[in-house]
């Protein structure tokens, strides 16, 4: 079983290896500033690292699209000055529209409320946080102007926090997210606990563990029990094939859920990328680029797509084939 100590060498490596391809001189002028909140639900002061883009504030009364990018375990607001090259870069190169992005410190927490009530991280992030931000910057108050997204511990939580809120955010971009394969708290395994501890797992859902509530919380399980609350979230899963904690085979797992289900989602099992190293960086420089398309939807169905259509339409009627209404929040053939 690997120590929180050793873990949390791991994923600092993993949150320092988003900036390694991009240097402070290439910055473009993005203002990084930290918040300090005092909450009912969590103990403590939380920090919140705020990234504001360039040119912030020229215009009166505009309000920018709001993205929580939430951190790995064992990681803090701090990760945000590590993150930001990568999204001025996204800004510049037009991948995404300027944008306010934020990340609170949440410790070790999986960004849950916690079964015995002590903590409350989910209730923080989606009540006190949100209003914070929204009363504190000038960021849109709209669902579809609202994102989440994160790498490792914190791909979880904002699968997590989408899935159980969708009403609160368009789309959710998680990068390595730590999910297990599994619908069943029973059906983990030796490749989930030798770095997930039982100590770690009791101490947030019940010791012994509550496996209703755990079921509860777990994306997949969440996405199977109702993938129809999903339909209109943008979903984007990235994970590398080479990941050191087999977070493959969870990211894979929860993308078969949703294919299933024909819940519309982006995934990529990146060849040669580690839940570590310099990958991460272009990966979320992709990862900022379909939040993007999510703001500004590309034309990709024009002309030319449907006229394609309506012959493959004819030729499916041919063979007593279903012709298909266009919907691309499913999946086609599902």
């Amino acid at each position: 079983m690997i120590s929180r100590r050793r873990f949390a060498a791991i994923t600092a490596l993993a949150a320092s290896a988003m900036s390694s391809a991009a240097s402070a001189a290439e910055r473009a002028g993005g203002e990084l500033r930290t918040d300090r909140l005092q909450s009912a639900h969590v103990p403590g002061e939380v920090a919140v690292g705020v990234y504001l883009p360039p040119g912030y504030g020229a215009t009166p009364d505009k309000r920018y699209p709001l993205l929580l990018l939430l951190h790995g375990g064992d990681g803090s607001e701090r990760d945000l000055a590590r993150f930001a090259p990568v999204i001025d870069r996204a800004v510049r190169d037009g991948r995404i529209p300027p944008l306010v992005v934020a990340t609170p410190s949440a410790r070790r927490s999986l960004y849950m409320d916690y079964r015995d009530g002590s903590e409350r991280w989910e209730t923080f992030v989606v009540s006190e946080l949100l209003a914070h931000l929204r009363a504190a910057f000038a960021v849109s108050l709209e669902r579809k102007h609202t994102f989440v997204g994160g790498w490792s511990m914190g791909g979880l939580g904002s699968l997590r926090l989408a899935f159980k809120h969708p009403d609160l955010f368009a789309a959710v971009a998680a990068l390595e997210p730590a999910v297990e394969p599994v619908l069943s708290w029973q059906a983990i395994g030796p490749r989930v606990k030798f770095w997930r501890s039982d100590e770690i797992y009791q101490h947030i859902f019940g010791a012994p563990v509550d496996t209703a509530f755990w079921a509860a919380n777990n994306p997949a399980t969440i996405a199977q029990r109702d993938p129809r609350r999903l339909i209109d979230l943008g979903v984007y899963l990235d994970v590398g094939d080479q990941d050191l904690l087999y977070l493959n085979h969870g990211v894979e797992f929860l993308h078969r859920v949703l294919f299933d289900a024909g819940v519309a989602h982006e995934y990529r099992l990146v060849q040669g990328g580690e839940h570590v190293g310099p990958s991460l960086s272009p990966r979320l420089y992709d990862a900022l680029g379909f939040i993007g398309r999510r703001i500004d939807p590309p034309a990709w169905i024009d002309g030319t797509v449907l006229a394609a259509r309506r012959v493959m339409d004819e030729k499916k009627r041919a063979a007593g084939l279903p012709v298909e209404v266009v919907d691309p929040r499913r999946i086609r053939g599902s």
